[in-house]
C-alpha cells in the first residue's frame, strides 16, 4: 500500500525548516535606539496638583473677579464706549497704503481733489498728493 502522508511530512518538514531558519537568524529588534522628542519635552514644568480646596479656592477667586468686571461695567458705562475714529483719518491712511495707485491718479476727498504724482517705487507721501485747480480743467 502507497504511502498517502507524504504530504504531510514534507510539510511539517518545511514548517521546521523555516521555525529553525528564523531562530538561528540574528534578532530582529523593532525598538529604537533613542526616543524621538515629543511635545512635552518642549512645554515648561507643570505646577505641582493643587488640592480640591485650591482649586475650589482658585474658581471662586475667578467668579469674584468677574463679577466685580461686569458691576464696573454696569457703574461705568461711559469708560467701555468704543471711541470713534475720525472718518478723515482714516480715509488718509486707507489711500495712503492703496497699492493700486498709479503716477497721474485723480483722487477726490473732502478737501478737494488731488492728483498722485508718487513713484511706485517709494513710500507714499502726503506731498505726493498735489491739489487739482479746477479753473486749469476745461
Amino acid at each position: 500500500m502507497p504511502d498517502d502522508g507524504w504530504w504531510v511530512r514534507a510539510v511539517v518538514i518545511t514548517v521546521a525548516g523555516a521555525l529553525g531558519l528564523a531562530v538561528a537568524g540574528p534578532p530582529l529588534c523593532l525598538a529604537q535606539s533613542e526616543p524621538e522628542p515629543s511635545l512635552n519635552d518642549h512645554l515648561p514644568p507643570s505646577e505641582p496638583e493643587v488640592s480640591r480646596d485650591e482649586w475650589r479656592q482658585r474658581i471662586e477667586d475667578a467668579r469674584r473677579r468677574a463679577t466685580e468686571a461686569s458691576r464696573e461695567r454696569r457703574e461705568h458705562p461711559e469708560l467701555y464706549k468704543p471711541i470713534p475714529e475720525d472718518p478723515d483719518l482714516v480715509a488718509t491712511e486707507r489711500l495712503l497704503r492703496d497699492d493700486s495707485l498709479q503716477r497721474g491718479d485723480i483722487v477726490t476727498t473732502k478737501k478737494g481733489m488731488f492728483v498722485y504724482q508718487g513713484r511706485s517705487d517709494q513710500q507714499r507721501r502726503d506731498q505726493d498728493f498735489v491739489p487739482v485747480n479746477p479753473k486749469s480743467v476745461r
